[in-house]
């Protein structure tokens, strides 16, 4: 009997009605953008500038998510990224110095007195009077080792201790390379997407690429040169102890000295000891705020233990200099007044308001561990993006308007059920890319395109199937209804290898086959609904009303 239940029709007909009023916003796309951009800012506290307007400018009581759209439909910036990961072999070694130091001292009796060589990036070298104790030394230094923290390295230890005559050599082992240089990468990705979603952009796309790569794609944003002033800071903040100030930058530094440049201050350079005294890791707040004579700065607060060496040496260094340096310039070098206990302190500077409110947003994210070298960088305009878009709509039209006219000529009354089936199908796709939050790209458009010839497919065979049943002398309405249960199996068997397909596109691939695997996916399902049920329904509902004694398909 061709019937459906009460509460079948009441289910497709609900979800139809819900899937079209997530996708009711798209419609209306800047609108309803600027009133989610209003909502925003007053929830962050803003207000002025006409930002209640824009909030009522769309009901609260309709849902208000859209589909973000991808870089290459809103313009915005893409960068790829190279993570220098050989910059943390040698603050590695630089950080080991102190440790190193204090172990051999207090074997001096034994070993003689210690002192740092010129060493490279990647290497430690120490130098002690008593060369016959050469290997005890170096015994000493062994133990400073630990196991390397990584599935790949399970057993090994993290730094590999030699001789060379009368100097003990120490550099990292490949398997602690191996794990720092992952770790790098992993901590550098989640940093930029800190630091990118701080400011407050829309769906970026941040991604590794092979071993040391991260790629960046910004929607929205002006210039790729504005996406590396976000991310391309590496915001390392450090104190050191201050040897002496020099004139030139081949000033002689000596040992474990370097010899920095003065930030705004040209021909200013300062002697500070290489090991700091505390790092921008130990940060667990900044904010952009004004000194005593009213100038912009930036306030900041250590955990406990970067507030209790901080505070240590303040006590021990009264009257003694020491220079915050951020990413290898001195921003200033005041002298310690007093102790500063608490963990907090403020960073003054030449700074106009926005560069100490970026300078807080940098910190607040995290220091890049490594710095990064831009391999390739393109700035999208907006122009392009709307041309993309009007493109893809045109395809989307003509392609939509091709369909509707075979399937009425086709298919009569039923090939008109088809079509309305179809402008609901396009409603649910964009329903569901809202409901989602997922990014719309070219490639996705095809994916729409693609959905739209595809969708028709499942009422075809249906059709076809009703008209062989009609040729065997079937009355009308068991015609209908074995024409739906004997083209089921071809339905599913075609929509579900399909569907098979568009999951691994987005397992296996990225950025634009992602998209375009979403759509299509999406589409696969929402077409198989409206086929099966959708059209099926109204078909039912017809039948009921009218009660047709013959049919034509």
């Amino acid at each position: 009997m061709l019937q459906i239940d009460l509460w079948k029709r009441v289910l497709i007909m609900l979800t139809c009605v819900v899937g079209l009023l997530l996708a009711m916003p798209n419609a209306f796309y800047p609108r309803v953008e600027a009133h989610n951009d209003a909502v925003a800012d007053l929830e962050a506290g803003l207000s002025g500038n006409g930002i209640e307007e824009l909030a009522a400018g769309w009901p609260s009581f309709l849902p208000s998510r859209l589909v973000n759209l991808g870089l290459d439909l809103r313009g915005g910036a893409h960068l790829l990224a190279e993570v220098q990961v050989e910059d943390v072999y040698e603050n590695r070694m630089k950080s080991m110095w102190p440790e190193v130091r204090d172990l051999l001292r207090a074997e001096r009796a034994t070993i003689g007195t210690i002192r740092l060589q010129p060493s490279p990036a990647d290497e430690l070298r120490v130098k002690i009077s008593k060369p016959e104790a050469i290997q005890q030394a170096a015994s000493l230094v062994r133990g400073l080792s630990r196991p390397v923290t990584s599935l790949t390295g399970a057993g090994a230890s993290d730094i590999v201790v030699s001789t060379d005559g009368d100097i003990i050599v120490v550099r990292l082992s490949d398997a602690e390379k191996l794990a720092t240089d992952d770790r790098t990468v992993q901590q550098a990705l989640e940093i930029i997407r800190r630091r990118i979603d701080e400011v407050g952009t829309r769906e970026p796309t941040i991604q590794r690429q092979g071993a040391d790569r991260i790629l960046i794609q910004v929607p929205g944003i002006g210039s790729a040169s504005e996406l590396k002033g976000i991310i391309g800071t590496t915001a390392q903040l450090t104190f050191h102890p201050v040897v002496g100030r020099a004139s030139s930058a081949d000033a002689t530094a000596g040992a474990g000295n370097e010899v920095l440049p003065s930030l705004g201050e040209e021909g200013v350079f300062y002697i500070v000891e290489s090991a700091p005294v505390v790092t921008g890791e130990d940060l667990v707040d900044a904010q952009p705020t004004f000194d005593q004579n009213n100038r912009p700065a930036v306030s900041f607060r250590f955990n406990p233990t970067g507030g209790r060496k901080f505070g240590n040496y303040t006590a021990e260094n009264i009257g003694s200099p020491f220079a915050i340096v951020l990413d290898g310039e001195v921003i200033s070098a005041p002298v310690i007044q007093a102790h500063i206990a608490g963990g907090s302190g403020i960073i003054t500077g030449r700074f106009s308001v926005e560069e100490s409110t970026n300078l807080a947003v940098l910190l607040r994210a995290g220091a890049l561990p490594a710095g990064l070298e831009f391999l390739e960088e393109r700035t999208i305009g907006p122009e392009l993006g709307q041309d993309s878009i009007e493109a893809g709509r045109i395809a989307c039209i003509v392609a939509f308007i091709a369909v509707l006219v075979f399937m009425f000529l086709s298919y009569g009354r039923f090939g008109l059920y088809a079509n309305i089936a179809l402008i609901i199908n396009v409603g649910l796709i964009f329903g569901l890319l809202s409901l989602i939050g997922a990014t719309l790209t070219l490639p996705g458009i095809a994916g729409i395109v693609l959905t739209i010839g595809m969708a028709v497919d499942a009422n075809v065979l249906i059709f076809e199937r009703i008209r062989e049943e009609l040729k065997s002398a079937k009355g009308p309405a068991r015609a209908i209804e074995l024409g739906y249960e004997k083209a089921l199996s071809a339905i599913l068997d075609a929509n579900i290898t399909t569907f098979i397909t568009a999951v691994i596109l987005f397992a296996m691939g990225s950025g634009p086959v992602r998209g375009f695997a979403i759509t299509l996916g999406l589409g696969i399902l929402t077409s198989v609904f409206t086929a099966i049920f959708v059209t099926r329904l109204m078909i039912v509902m017809w039948f009921e009303r009218r009660r047709p004694k013959t049919i034509e398909v």
